[in-house]
């Protein structure tokens, strides 16, 4: 086995245990980036939010109380019937707390929230059956409806200055409950097994519903508004396209609390918004293992920028769900800084999962400290290691990241038979790594002007 290591004056030996490794350190090598960019403009260009007619439905005339204790339901159902069937227009929420369950939004419809608004969501969970057809960790089934749900709509928006209560802290217990694993095991044999969608009848259960779902549809605007403490994944689009999600606070740190992850999604761009969490600030996935195989549509196109990520476990991952693959990822601009951040950025799969991730690209990046590693890529999620499905990671580009504190710079480690490839970072300084950095089975790893705890990375042959 031919080992290589990275030393600088303080920090040693940074194993690069692999099989196929290839570092390169020349001028000229991010030609694949400049045309990323370009092409990133390109995916802005067409990316459009939507336009609605200037007509308002103000929930308190359809029975809505702002009292926060009478569930309101029924009157924003009918509000958004009416402006549905008189061809689009705002669903007006006005100042005040409202309790209700399940919103189904339908195509034309804003709802808006007015500044002091608050849309509390009660914790009942008979208020979100009957079933809705959903995907719960990137497998399809029968389970609640999200809090908030659209199914097969047009131009749906969900804007305002108000505020989004998910009510979270009573549903987040289910997850160390018996029949939520139960329930969890028995889905992801059903999508193995290929058992017919209708069938994963999961109503009734401990498998927490997500917070905004809009599940294949098309031009999504949500935009203002501050969401909170979501039961499980708080925005979650599903093989949908022309998504704009911008100014969006999200804070929510129990189990499963990600903040935004769109799934099997074309077209995204999520700018402006700040995510305190408890998972992955922001995860873009593409469905599990068979289930993912037979529905076999992928993320792509996603643009992230000027976002600020807290806690979580990642501040952009993608995966692990990825079965269906990504690519033409883009994020810049964004700060990422807290204790309790454990990667920057995280790419994350195994042989089971399988899928691809090519074409991402990662510039201006402000990190202060994460727990983990600037840069994590891992074949060996959840420590899976046997498995049918070899992943492809390709072409990942990191440039002008900066970062104060972590373990370690990066993290990679590929397969000896999938090795990750063509992996460039180009004017990163990447200072106080407390700990070696392990690159294995990597394939053409290019560093151009990295500074690691402050030198420019030498490589030397072992």
């Amino acid at each position: 086995m031919t080992r290589k290591k990275i030393s600088t004056p303080t920090v040693k030996s940074f194993i690069f245990l692999s099989l196929m490794l290839s570092v390169v350190l020349s001028a000229g090598s991010n030609s694949f980036a400049i045309s990323g960019w370009e092409q990133a403009e390109k995916i802005q260009s067409r990316i459009k939010p939507p336009v609605f007619p200037n007509r308002d439905f103000v929930i308190t005339d359809y029975g809505a109380a702002a009292d926060g204790k009478t569930c309101s339901t029924e009157a924003f159902k009918a509000a958004i019937e009416k402006a549905s069937k008189a061809g689009g227009g705002r669903v007006v929420v006005p100042a005040g707390v409202f309790l209700t369950g399940a919103i189904h939004l339908k195509s034309n419809v804003n709802l808006y929230l007015s500044e002091g608004a608050v849309i509390k969501f009660t914790d009942d969970p008979n208020a979100y059956l009957p079933a809705v057809y959903t995907r719960w960790e990137g497998v399809e089934c029968m389970n609640y409806s999200p809090l908030i749900y659209a199914y097969k709509q047009k131009n749906i928006a969900i804007t305002g200055k108000g505020t989004l209560e998910g009510n979270g802290k009573k549903w987040w217990p289910w997850r160390r409950t018996p029949q939520r694993w139960a329930d969890r095991t028995k889905l992801f044999e059903m999508g193995r097994d290929g058992v017919p969608v209708e069938d994963r009848q999961f109503g009734g259960g401990r498998l927490n519903p997500n917070m905004i779902e809009p599940y294949r549809c098309k031009n999504i605007l949500i935009e203002g508004v501050t969401i909170k403490n979501g039961p499980f994944w708080h925005i979650h689009p599903v093989l949908s396209q022309n998504i704009t999600v911008r100014n969006v606070t999200i804070v929510g740190t129990g189990p499963n609390n990600d903040g935004c992850d769109p799934e099997s999604c074309k077209d995204v761009l999520i700018e402006g918004c700040f995510f305190n969490t408890g998972d992955d600030c922001i995860a873009i996935k593409s469905g599990r293992n068979n289930d993912a195989r037979r529905v076999n549509v992928p993320s792509e196109n996603i643009i992230v920028r000027n976002c600020e990520m807290k806690e979580g476990h990642a501040g952009v991952a993608i995966g692990s769900e990825i079965t269906g693959g990504a690519r033409n990822i883009y994020v810049e601009n964004c700060k990422m800084d807290d204790p309790n951040q454990d990667r920057a950025i995280r790419l994350k799969t195994n042989r089971v999962r399988g899928g691809f991730i090519e074409n991402v690209y990662v510039r201006n990046i402000t990190v202060g400290q994460v727990k983990e590693a600037v840069l994590l890529i891992d074949f060996f999620y959840q420590d899976v290691e046997k498995g049918d499905y070899k992943p492809l990671v390709r072409n990942i580009n990191l440039e002008n990241v900066t970062s104060q504190k972590s373990k370690h710079a990066v993290f990679l480690r590929g397969f000896d038979d999938a090795p990750i490839m063509d992996v460039t970072l180009t004017n990163c300084t990447l200072n106080n790594n407390a700990s070696p950095n392990v690159i294995s089975n990597v394939k053409n790893l290019v560093f151009e002007n990295v500074k690691i705890n402050g030198e420019i990375v030498r490589i030397i042959e072992e």
